[in-house]
């Protein structure tokens, strides 16, 4: 089988290393790709959607997996199911579950699926009116697409004001921002729920757990993800049949009602709440850095099983997981995620390979036969162990092999799982 994997990132890298095990997968490509790939994956320098198309129907490609949100937003799904070209991922009208939040959170309500209130508004005054109704702090999300980083916590009418403000005039996250959502803050643990879905049948994960901001304990500015562990104990085994059978299972079948199955990986980010699991967000793609925690550890064939959701054949037999847990630490450029630096030259991958760790690149290129910085989240470090402190240490160990000047990283991933765990012996 030929697989094309879109994208150049650390989770695109996951996906081929993982695809690469499959046994009935012969040829691996990556558009664009980055040089970390390039011993598993043919890279092919073409961005356009054209021009992906054109190269999957010239090499006859068996399978095409998209890696980030905005070819499926865009609608490259359905130009691949149009040429009859088996494609991971879901059509423009499904894939409107994360392209647009208030899409979500009204097809949510619609169907029943718990999820923080909401209201949405396109107008700058009638926002700041319900704004004065509501309690503190609040929640306000751009519409659209942002890279993962269009919402903001607002802890008083202030700068609940001064958001809304920004966000609608187009200062914050451009068009995306032109239409916000405003939600009630929810408290409680967050956990991501991936799950295959072939139309019908949804097929969990093992759970996971992201950690967006930059500094330890959870301080600092958002970022696109500075690392995530698998599975997260704060999911038990009650928790996910109930996300399941509350949240998941209805949402796919939600959509399937509506007109448009979801084929692909359904995204479920979630809070624990003390009324159980609730929604903060739906996402129509692999998350990351949570990928690069959860596909080691599956023990299943990924391209075939991408095959059978494609083709409306997915079983839960086939989906099998190791035991153990796994740990990514995701190693970041100076000054991320304002802004970042890059060609510095990065020293010890091998060595950190060497701790028995997987190192995915995320933001790297070649130089004179080096590695060097070329983004601002850069490789993420991951480890398997039969306990979750076990593979954080083992993870931190392959972390202190790797240098660049200006390297940024988290030294608390995995932490909030190893207290839930010691908490609850």
């Amino acid at each position: 089988m030929k697989v094309l994997v879109i994208g150049s990132g650390g989770r695109e890298h996951a996906l081929l290393w993982k695809l690469s095990q499959s046994p009935s997968v012969t040829e691996l490509y990556a558009v664009p790709g980055n040089e970390g790939m390039a011993d598993i994956a043919s890279l092919v320098p073409v961005k356009s959607n054209e021009d992906i198309l054109d190269f999957a129907r010239l090499m006859q490609i068996d399978l095409t997996v998209a890696g980030p949100e905005t070819v499926l937003t865009e609608g490259l799904a359905d130009q691949f199911e149009a040429e009859g070209l088996a494609f991971f991922g879901p059509p423009k009208a499904a894939a409107r579950i994360e392209g647009s939040k208030s899409f979500a959170k009204s097809l949510m309500k619609k169907y029943g699926i718990p999820t923080a209130a909401y209201e949405v508004f396109t107008d700058e005054d009638k926002a700041v009116e319900y704004l004065k109704t509501q309690s503190f702090p609040i929640v306000i999300k751009a519409d659209g697409l942002a890279a993962g980083k269009g919402v903001i916590i607002a802890k008083d009418l202030e700068e609940a004001t001064h958001t809304v403000k920004d966000m609608l005039e187009g200062n914050s996250f451009g068009d995306a921002g032109r239409s916000v959502v405003i939600e009630e803050f929810m408290t409680g643990e967050e956990a991501s729920v991936l799950c295959f879905c072939d139309g019908t049948t949804v097929v969990p994960m093992v759970s996971s757990q992201d950690h967006k901001r930059i500094g330890d304990g959870d301080t600092g500015p958002n970022t696109g993800g500075m690392g995530a562990y698998a599975p997260a104990p704060v999911m038990t085994r009650e928790l996910i049949e109930e996300a399941n059978v509350r949240i998941l299972r209805p949402m796919a079948a939600a959509m399937k009602k509506e007109g448009y199955p979801f084929k692909g990986c359904l995204y479920a980010g979630l809070m624990i709440t003390d009324e159980g699991p609730k929604v903060v967000e739906f996402n129509c793609r692999f998350g990351d850095p949570e990928t690069e925690a959860v596909l080691p550890l599956l023990d299943g064939d990924l391209a075939q099983i991408m095959l059978d959701c494609v083709n409306g054949k997915l079983t839960h037999e086939e989906v099998t997981w190791k035991d153990g847990y796994a740990v990514d630490v995701v190693l970041a450029s100076g000054g991320y995620p304002a802004s970042h630096t890059s060609g510095e030259i990065i020293s010890g991958i091998e060595d950190a390979k060497k701790e028995d760790c997987i190192v995915f690149h995320a933001g790297t290129a070649k130089k004179n036969g080096e590695f060097v910085v070329n983004g601002g989240r850069v490789l993420n470090v991951v480890a398997i162990a039969p306990t979750l402190e076990e593979a954080k240490e083992k993870a931190y160990k392959g972390v202190s092999r790797i240098h660049w000047m200006g390297m940024q990283y988290r030294h608390d991933i995995a932490d909030k799982g190893i207290k839930h765990l010691k908490d609850h012996q």
